[in-house]
């Protein structure tokens, strides 16, 4: 199950934030950085996977953004989240048409919305790009 999901730059500022389960905002902050620290010191040879704390931590750079995925740590495919963050940016670039940090930053609640017709409570609910777009462009429409 997902514990939380993490867009964030590559100067550490987190630009998006999605938690699913309680935590305050000191553990938030704590986490975050922690998480932002180690993800940015490693290097692209290194795999997309590590262990932190009770998590499993996946994440992908894409251009100027790094997309965190936080999961149990008793999960067992990683390669499916990797997966899952990969479709969350096509679906993101195909609704922002070539989606960049500005888009996400200006747009954040349509960027949430994406993320929540994906996502619901931790587990991945919708995969499909056209099914997840269609109740954002309805509501678009003037």
């Amino acid at each position: 199950m997902i514990q939380f999901i993490l867009m964030v730059n590559k100067q550490g500022q987190t630009r998006l934030a999605q938690y699913y389960n309680h935590q305050t905002v000191k553990e938030r902050i704590t986490l975050e950085g922690e998480l932002i620290r180690k993800c940015l010191s490693r290097n692209e040879s290194q795999c997309s996977f590590f262990e932190h704390r009770q998590y499993k931590v996946i994440y992908r750079r894409y251009a100027s953004l790094y997309f965190i995925v936080g999961i149990d740590s008793d999960e067992e495919n990683e390669m499916s989240y990797l997966e899952f963050i990969h479709t969350l940016v096509e679906t993101l670039d195909k609704y922002f048409e070539n989606v960049c940090e500005l888009d996400i930053m200006f747009n954040i609640e349509k960027a949430h919305y994406i993320l929540d017709e994906m996502v619901m409570n931790g587990c991945i609910v919708e995969t499909n790009k056209a099914v997840i777009l269609n109740p954002i462009h309805a509501l678009d429409k003037p």
